[in-house]
């Protein structure tokens, strides 16, 4: 079997290096909770999640979501080599969701907590602090959401169901 969409991994190496590059400049320059305020409603801040999204789980083992992590990662890449070429959408969504599962499992393996830093407020209010890693796996979980529906609207319009 030919090894379809390999060339679309650039986009993840890339997302991984940017990921890494920007937790190692907040965990060096940021001491933990410290931040920065760049303009109205958005701060870089330092903080430490033990734990998976708004920090769910937050006591539980690093070894649990690394393993998650690279279960996810081999599913995706088993994926991606099955993905029909031409399917670029699908292809470029899970190079994103595959980047961010691996950024953040490397945080987790080399530190024992992911390093969030973009802080996003209104008011008193802040949204969960996040990284590149959880942004590119929300956009990649968006593109996919976004395929499925371009392929039901494709569907409906040729009057056959989708698959």
């Amino acid at each position: 079997m030919p090894v379809r969409n390999a060339h679309w991994l650039w986009l993840s190496a890339i997302i991984i290096l940017l990921d890494q590059i920007t937790k190692q400049l907040v965990h060096r320059h940021l001491d933990w909770y410290e931040h920065i305020a760049i303009f109205p409603h958005f701060n870089i801040v330092h903080l430490r999640n033990t734990g998976v999204a708004f920090s769910m789980f937050s006591g539980s083992s690093q070894i649990i979501f690394i393993s998650l992590a690279v279960i996810v990662s081999a599913g995706i890449l088993i994926w991606l080599r099955r993905n029909p070429k031409g399917q670029t959408l699908v292809a470029v969504a899970l190079c994103l969701i595959l980047a961010g599962a691996i950024g953040n499992a490397i945080d987790r393996a080399a530190r024992g907590y992911v390093v969030d830093f973009l802080d996003f407020y209104w008011g008193s209010w802040h949204f969960a602090a996040f990284n590149l890693a959880d942004t590119a796996i929300t956009i990649g979980a968006s593109l996919m959401i976004l395929d499925a529906f371009l392929d039901w609207r494709r569907s409906r319009r040729t009057g056959r169901s989708a698959p």
